[in-house]
């Protein structure tokens, strides 16, 4: 019965992720044109930055939510209310404290705002204006939302999907709708801001609807705090855990806005558009499996683990090669398609963009570690960080905007590739790190093949000079498509024991038919 609901909690939450993501997939580019005509690179640029810098603030949040889901996957398999209410409660006082620190952060860090702009074609009015609105949408996430992360935990995160993505639906049209009839940047940041505070609202009702025994205190969760150690011992090391990729994601606008211009952040924010927009599509269809990952490890069946994560790494590859190989094959016409050939960035760039993206999207050790609450690791993050710091501010000095992006590939193969699943097979798997060293170099060599391959027989199919146009592109993208599922699936079948496995498991379930 656990499986079943395992199994199908998962595939409601990547239905309901899926149905959002491609609503709001033509949306993402419409508006993103629409905002770039009409307020101008300069203020998507702007807003893009002021964004980063408050990201930075919420280093303070320390991963005490995942520590708290964590926590919560026992008692939410126990179905015991009243310890859930108990932890949701000791969460919304380490939330709070959370809020009011980084209110004064961010009191403190406005004062800089003149001094990190000096030389912007804006007053300081827009920019005071909009950092605070982005700031105060910041701080409600602490002071009134932070329930959420049950639904995380209890993998009914499509609640909140359909919940925040239709109000970012409806946001956005508005917002489109200001910019092209009024042009006005304080409207835009205005409806910024009043959907963050809808949204909010909206989404505490359905909380108590779908909990309706939940009665969380803020004032009990400090009497309870000290009953709960392990939140903060968790939370003590998933705070550096956290720093690697946040640093990655938050410095790279601002590092390109040092070494190169304002404006070049809209234009990389293009490419990162699109780029997120497939590695949301890939999480939809993988990230809600990581609750389930948390309950299968609560039952302690190392065989049917690692089994399971192979089969995950294998499913990962083959995804993650063809989101890659689609991109290769299609961003470059496609901005020429959607903005102008004007906003082209370089095709080293893209290619180092892409190496990076498949580094991100088949990082799936920290998942397991998670799911084991092997946290203690806290030296991996700061060594990343560094590494990302070290590479991304040299590259950026002597290469510019490639060498920025070249730190991130470095940094993930060091630590997401090497050290995060030796961690995981020493402390978690208890299993030779060999075992993992064979498989993953074969699933790298399958997937240059692969690469390769496909992008050998489609040239001779459709030249890379194509001219540019919709249909032309669609048949780029299903001759793609076709080429390279048909190698990549038949190499991994073949080859990786995780492929096998799935085909042995739908033929199982052909034959029980």
């Amino acid at each position: 019965m656990a499986q079943e609901s395992r199994v199908k909690k998962s595939l409601l939450n990547a239905r309901v992720n899926l149905i959002f993501y491609f609503l709001t997939l033509a949306l993402s580019f419409f508006s993103r044109k629409i905002f770039l005509d009409c307020l101008g690179a300069d203020f998507v640029g702007l807003t893009g930055t002021l964004q980063n810098l408050l990201g930075f603030l919420n280093l303070a949040e320390l991963g005490i939510s995942t520590a708290i889901g964590y926590v919560l996957y026992k008692p939410l398999f126990d179905h015991d209310e009243a310890k859930i209410n108990e932890i949701i409660s000791v969460f919304g006082y380490l939330y709070r404290w959370i809020g009011r620190i980084i209110l004064g952060a961010g009191c403190i860090l406005a004062c800089f705002l003149p001094l990190i702009f000096p030389d912007t074609q804006f007053e300081l009015g827009i920019i005071f204006f909009a950092y605070f609105a982005f700031l105060t949408s910041s701080l409600i996430g602490y002071f009134a939302n932070y329930k959420q992360t049950l639904l995380g935990a209890d993998q009914k995160n499509y609640v909140v999907t359909a919940y925040f993505q239709t109000a970012t639906i409806v946001k956005t049209l508005i917002q489109m709708a200001s910019a092209y009839y009024t042009g006005s940047y304080y409207l835009w940041v205005v409806i910024e801001l009043a959907f963050g505070i809808i949204y909010s609202f909206i989404l505490n009702w359905k909380i108590n609807q779908v909990y309706p025994w939940l009665k969380s205190e803020v004032k009990q969760g400090k009497l309870l705090f000290k009953k709960y150690p392990e939140v903060m011992k968790y939370t003590k090391q998933l705070f550096l855990h956290k720093i690697g990729g946040f640093v990655q994601f938050q410095m790279s606008p601002i590092l390109i806005y040092s070494f190169v211009s304002l404006q070049l952040v809209a234009y990389y924010g293009n490419y990162s558009i699109i780029i997120e927009k497939i590695s949301v599509l890939f999480n939809n269809v993988f990230g809600s499996i990581s609750a389930g990952v948390g309950n299968l490890i609560a039952e302690g069946n190392k065989t049917k683990i690692m089994s399971l994560y192979w089969e995950l790494i294998s499913h990962r590859f083959i995804f993650a090669g063809l989101l890659v190989f689609l991109l290769y094959k299609l961003v470059q016409p496609f901005i020429t398609f959607w903005l102008g050939t004007e906003y082209l960035l370089d095709n080293t760039v893209l290619l180092l963009l892409l190496i990076n993206l498949f580094i991100t999207l088949t990082r799936l050790s920290e998942t397991f570690l998670y799911g084991f609450g092997l946290f203690s690791d806290t030296l991996s993050p700061f060594f990343e960080t560094i590494i990302y710091l070290i590479v991304s501010i040299l590259g950026g000095f002597y290469i510019g905007l490639s060498g920025i992006v070249l730190a991130g590939i470095v940094s993930q193969f060091i630590i997401g590739w090497i050290w995060k699943p030796y961690f995981l097979y020493r402390s978690g798997f208890k299993h030779s790190f060999y075992d993992y060293l064979k498989n993953i170099l074969t699933h790298i060599l399958l997937i240059c093949i692969a690469l390769y391959s496909s992008n050998y027989i489609s040239e001779s199919i459709i030249p890379s000079n194509y001219p540019v146009n919709l249909i032309n592109m669609i048949k780029q993208g299903f001759i793609s498509i076709l080429i390279y599922s048909i190698i990549a699936c038949s190499l991994f079948l073949l080859f990786t024991r995780g492929s096998k496995r799935t085909l042995q498991r739908l033929f199982i379930k052909y034959d029980n038919k």
